[in-house]
C-alpha cells in the first residue's frame, strides 16, 4: 500500500502532462468508485449508507479526496513532485494544531515539540532558500498543497469521533462517488469538455494505476489491514509513502533535492513522528 502510494506521485505528475488536474482527480476517483462498487457488491457489502454516517460519507469524500486531491494536482501542475508530495503528508503536524483549535484538545508538550519542529521543516522548505516565489503559481502551490493537508487533519479527526454504523469498506465508493461529482463540474467549468485528451495506451496505463491500483485497491488495503496492526505501526509506515513519492521523483522525474530541502524533509519527517509518539502515549493515557 505505501509502496502504491508513493509511486503514484511521479505517475500523477506524468499523467498530467496530458490530463487537466481536476479531470485527472475526476478520472481518478470516478474509475477507483467504480471498482469499489464491483468490489463491495462481490463481497456483499455494496448497500446505501446509513443516514448516522452521512456525515462521515460528506467529510472523506468533499474534504479528504476532493479538496485534497483537488488542489494537490492543480499544485503539481506549478510545484516539483518531491515538494508536493512531502507538503501533502504534513497532515498529523495539522491534526494536532485542528485538535487544539476545534476540539479543545491542549497538546502535550511533546506534540508541541512536534509540531514546531515539523513547521520548521515546512517553514524552511518553503522559504526563499529553496523555493523561488517569483516563479509563476509556486506561492500558490504550495499553498494549496498546505490546505488540503489541513483539510484532511479535519478528517481525521472526525474519522476519530465518528461512530461507524457500516464498514469503512462499504462506504468508500460512496465516498468517492460524492467526490467525483462536484470534481467533474469544476472540471466542465474551468476546463471544458474532456474531448481533447488524447488517450493512447501509455496514459490509459497511468490512469488504471492511479485510480483502480493505487486508489481503490489501496483503499481496501488500508480498510480490510490497516486495523489489524496499531495506530504507531499505521502512521509509522505511513511515513513512508513521502520517502517512496521523493526517491521515485528523483529517479523517474529527475527532481533534484538541495540540501536546505533534505534539512526541511528530515526536520517534517521528524515532526511527523514525533505527532505519531505522543498520538499513542495520549491513547494510552485515555
Amino acid at each position: 500500500m505505501v509502496l502504491l502510494w508513493g509511486l503514484s506521485w511521479p505517475a500523477t505528475k506524468i499523467a498530467l502532462e496530458s490530463v487537466p488536474p481536476l479531470w485527472l482527480a475526476t478520472i481518478r476517483f470516478g474509475s477507483a468508485a467504480a471498482c469499489l462498487f464491483v468490489f463491495t457488491a462481490a463481497r456483499g457489502l455494496l448497500r446505501f449508507p446509513p443516514r448516522a454516517d452521512w456525515p462521515i460519507v460528506a467529510s472523506m469524500g468533499l474534504l479528504q479526496m476532493m479538496v485534497f486531491t483537488g488542489l494537490g494536482m492543480i499544485a503539481m501542475t506549478h510545484v516539483d513532485t518531491s515538494r508536493a508530495v512531502l507538503l501533502a503528508y504534513t497532515t498529523p503536524l495539522w491534526s494536532v494544531l485542528a485538535g487544539w483549535m476545534l476540539l479543545r484538545n491542549t497538546p502535550t508538550r511533546l506534540q508541541l515539540l512536534a509540531l514546531f519542529v515539523g513547521l520548521a521543516g515546512i517553514g524552511l522548505i518553503c522559504s526563499p532558500w529553496e523555493m523561488d516565489w517569483s516563479a509563476p503559481g509556486m506561492v500558490m502551490g504550495s499553498a494549496f498543497l498546505l490546505v488540503g493537508a489541513i483539510s484532511w487533519s479535519v478528517v481525521i479527526l472526525h474519522v476519530k469521533r465518528h461512530r461507524w454504523q457500516a464498514s469503512p469498506l462499504s462506504l468508500a465508493p460512496w465516498q468517492m462517488s460524492l467526490a467525483t461529482i462536484p470534481l467533474a463540474a469544476f472540471a466542465f467549468a474551468l476546463d471544458g469538455p474532456p474531448t481533447a485528451i488524447a488517450f493512447d495506451l501509455p496514459l490509459l496505463e497511468l490512469l488504471f494505476f492511479t485510480g483502480p491500483v493505487a486508489t481503490s485497491a489501496c483503499f481496501v488495503i488500508s480498510a480490510e489491514y490497516g486495523r489489524r496492526i496499531s495506530t504507531f505501526a499505521m502512521s509509522n509506515l505511513t511515513l513512508g509513502v513521502p520517502l517512496i513519492g521523493i526517491v521515485s521523483s528523483v529517479i523517474l522525474l529527475k527532481n533534484s533535492l538541495s540540501f536546505v530541502f533534505m534539512i526541511g524533509l528530515g526536520l517534517i519527517l521528524l515532526g511527523m513522528t514525533l505527532a505519531a509518539v505522543a498520538a499513542t502515549r495520549r491513547g494510552r493515557a485515555d
